[in-house]
């Protein structure tokens, strides 16, 4: 059964590597919390997505900051992240069934998010490098 990733504070998330990041600014569809992953609805703004409610069994980014109804966010759709509860490194990491919430293994339908690597310190520590596939059909 799988196991969400908790983030481990939401004015944590952080960009770590900025200059290699692909970042987009979106409208939010909804209420947004910073961490959580997003989809595109079908007039272009984003919202919580959801591997368990047909139309938001997509993933599109990580929101990097919390948003509601109308306003601009910032959406990481290729980087690396701090800020999570991860498991051991090269995992692959998916879209929950918990709206909003990564997953240590698929939920209800398969959309993988990234992948846990490790950073180049001597902590050796746990980051999430996403790479959300914009070209995917999920249905």
């Amino acid at each position: 059964m799988p196991n969400d990733i908790a983030i481990a504070n939401t004015d944590r998330i952080a960009v770590v590597f900025p200059e290699q990041a692909e970042i987009y600014n979106v409208i939010a569809a909804e209420t947004i919390t910073e961490g959580q992953a997003l989809y595109q609805t079908i007039i272009g703004t984003f919202g919580v997505a959801d591997a368990n409610d047909s139309g938001k069994q997509q993933f599109r980014g990580i929101a990097l900051e919390t948003a509601v109804s109308g306003t601009v966010l910032s959406m990481l759709k290729q980087g690396t992240l701090a800020g999570y509860t991860l498991p051991n490194p090269d995992n692959i990491i998916y879209l929950s069934d918990t709206a909003g919430a990564l997953a240590d293994a698929a939920g209800s339908m398969t959309v993988n998010v990234g992948r846990v690597t490790v950073l180049a310190d001597p902590d050796a520590t746990e980051v999430l490098y996403i790479e959300a596939d914009w070209l995917n059909d999920w249905s």
